[in-house]
Formats: structure tokens, sequence, C-alpha cells
């Protein structure tokens, strides 16, 4: 090697803020504990005994609480300090996640998936609009990455542990301890974070904010949130329904399950942060999106075409982290680098929503297909939308100087 991998990491974390290791390290709390949702269609099945139907329409309360909190998020992000928004969303997920306890009926659980997604994500706008507020052009996407590796460290731990915990302590404790971990990141971030320099946000009385133009009204990138939302609603099968088929087709225990998981949050923290450091300096950085969904249809090939066994799984976990890998800082980044900054909670909300969106119809496509006509027919499915949004990146990107400018 030209030069060892300490080194690309050390030239990686360069130049960063103080402001950004917090949220970076409250990330990494706060996602370390996130083991609900990687459970929550096992937990439904299994624990409450649902058909996988009703588990993915009990689900989808989730998404629709996402796109709730996402434009609660972003109207809140453009009026008041992003630290007191991130406060509030953090102390309260842990109230709504300890009400779990007490639900057993499949309404009762809805209502607490869509207070627990609106609360969650509520915080996603203000943390991207931090983001913007903390880094530079010129290491935006590494802080993006930065961020996403101590998320995905948490989340390479968290789901891991959350198998464990399920087997041995039962399903009940996920919420206890995802709670706990909520609050121990609010007091964090309310140390860490030093906010006292950050520019008072009073969008209503400045020309700047009248005359900045509106994410609802710039077509490139509605149509490029269209897109990340199709990628999305792919990508999450790995949460939503590739668990599923792990646990019924492939005989594999919540334990085990964990660790493909974690295996995932644990390749995008070893690759990510220093492939992007090499990545971020080249010109064309959009290209790298329509690599990354391109990766996405290819991963479902592997669990399609070769016979079931724990390599399958194990290269179908790589070439997916890849394709998240490539695709999502780049895409953060062009959410975070396209609007003006007095409309930065305006375009973070719509880019949260996209998610939002796609967390609603994950789990009702992909458990409904497959519970209706089976795993086979349902990886068909997403590998077509897959290709059509790699190909719907390519030609936007492409024609991407046709649209005006933000």
């Amino acid at each position: 090697m030209s030069f060892p991998l300490f080194s690309v990491y050390k030239q990686a974390f360069m130049g960063m803020q103080r402001n950004m290791w917090a949220l970076a390290i409250t990330g990494f709390i706060n996602r370390m504990g996130s083991m609900v949702l990687f459970f929550s269609s096992l937990y439904l099945t299994r624990s409450l005994h649902f058909g996988m139907e009703q588990a993915g329409l009990i689900m989808s309360f989730y998404g629709l609480g996402s796109i709730t909190g996402s434009y609660m998020g972003g109207w809140l992000a453009d009026r008041f300090r992003n630290k007191s928004i991130m406060l509030l969303s953090l102390s309260t997920c842990a109230v709504v996640l300890l009400s779990m306890l007490f639900v057993t009926s499949a309404w009762g659980i809805s209502a607490v998936m869509f207070l627990y997604a609106c609360t969650a994500d509520i915080f996603r706008p203000s943390n991207s609009s931090a983001i913007a507020e903390y880094s530079t052009p010129e290491n935006r996407t590494r802080s993006v990455s930065l961020v996403r590796l101590a998320i995905n460290l948490g989340f390479s731990l968290g789901p891991a542990l959350g198998g464990l915990i399920a087997v041995w302590l039962g399903y009940s404790w996920l919420f206890v301890i995802d709670a706990a971990t909520s609050v121990l990141a609010a007091l964090l971030l309310y140390v860490m974070l030093d906010d006292t320099r950050a520019q008072p946000k009073h969008p209503k009385k400045t020309e700047e904010y009248k005359s900045a133009r509106s994410a609802y009204r710039d077509r490139y990138y509605l149509f490029f949130i269209l897109l990340t939302s199709v990628y999305a609603l792919c990508f999450f099968q790995f949460f939503a329904s590739i668990p599923q088929y792990f646990a019924r087709d492939c005989n594999y225990s919540e334990d085990l399950i964990g660790l493909l998981l974690g295996l995932n949050g644990f390749l995008v923290v070893c690759i990510e942060l220093p492939l992007v450091s090499v990545l971020e300096k080249h010109t064309h950085k959009r290209r790298y999106i329509t690599w990354g969904a391109a990766f996405f249809p290819l991963s479902l090939l592997i669990l399609l075409l070769l016979p079931v066994s724990f390599f399958a799984a194990l290269l179908y976990t790589f070439v997916i982290s890849l394709s998240e890998i490539l695709a999502m800082p780049f895409m953060m980044n062009e959410s975070l680098s396209r609007g003006a900054r007095e409309r930065q909670g305006q375009y973070s909300a719509l880019y949260s929503i996209a998610y939002g969106v796609a967390n609603i119809l994950a789990p009702m496509l992909g458990l409904g297909i497959a519970g209706s006509y089976g795993f086979h027919a349902m990886f068909w499915m997403f590998i077509l939308a897959g290709t059509s949004c790699t190909l719907g990146f390519y030609f936007l990107f492409r024609h991407s100087s046709s649209f005006p400018a933000a």
C-alpha cells in the first residue's frame, strides 16, 4: 500500500469542528440503543403473534409518524436553535418508548409506533442543519460520513446486542434500553454541543428568507427526493422483510440475524469514511449515488440466484452495505448543498420525508408481497424498482443543467 489505513483515517478526521464530534458521539449512543426498529417485525410476529401482513400494516404507522415528524422538524429547524429541537426529540422519545411496554393491541402499538417515529424524526432536520452549520463545503461530505460512521458504529453493536437481549431477556427489555440510551444521548448533547455562536433564526423577519427559493418549488430537488424515496424503499427491506426471510426461509435465530444486521454497520464503519475522503475530491460526486443505487438490485440477485446458505447471506450483506456506503453520504451532501441557508430546514425536511414515505411503504409492500406470493416474488419486484431508481438518478444528473439553480 502507498499509505497505511491509519493515515487515511487520520486525514479524513482532520479539520472537523468540536461540535461535529458532539453530533457524532450523540449519534453513536442513540443508535446503539435503537434496537426497536430492527426487531419490530419479529416482535410483532413472534411475541404478539400477528401475521406478516398485519405486522407490515402496523409498521407502516412508523412511516406516517416519520413524515409528520420530519415536516414538523423542518418547520422548527428554520425557526429555533438546532440544539433545543434535538434535545426535545431525544427526551420525548424515551417517554414514548416506555409506553410500548403497556400496549399489546394492534391499534395501540400502531399509535405508539406513530408517536415514536414522529418524536424521533423531529430530530433529523435539525441534525442535518447542524451538520451544514458546523461544516464547510470542502469537508461537508466527510462531516456527513463522520456522523454516519458514529451512527453505524452504534448500528453494528445495537442489532447484535438486541438479538442477544431478545433471546435471553425478552423483547420488552429492548424498549427499556432504547429509552435509556435516548436519555443518555440527550444529556451528552446538552453538555458537549456548544451553540452559543449559532446565528439566531428569525426567518419571517428577513429578506433573505423571502428571496431564497422554496424547496417545494425546486423541480430538480423534488425529482431527486422522489428517487431518494424509491431507493430508501428498496434499502429498507434490509430491516423490514429480510429479517423475516432469514427467520422463515433460512431458519436463523434472532441473535444470528442481529449479527448479520450488525455486520452492515461494521462494514460501513470500516469502509465509508476513508473511501469518501478519497471520492469527495473528485469533481463528479453525483455519479457515486448512481453507482450505489446500482448495487442494490445486485444484492437481491445474490439471495435470489444463490442457494440458501450463510455465505449467500454474508455476500448479500456486503453488497447492500456497499450500496449504502456509496449512495447515502453523497445523497445527504446533495441535500445539504442544494438550498440556501435560510431554507435549509425545508430541504432537510424533504430529505427526511423521503425516508418517511419509504418507512410507510417498505413493510407494507415487502411483507405484504412476501406473505401473499413468497419472498422470491418480493425480490423480483424490488430488483425492478432498484433498477428503475438507478436509471432515474443517471438521467437526472446527466440533465441537471436544464434545471434552474436553487
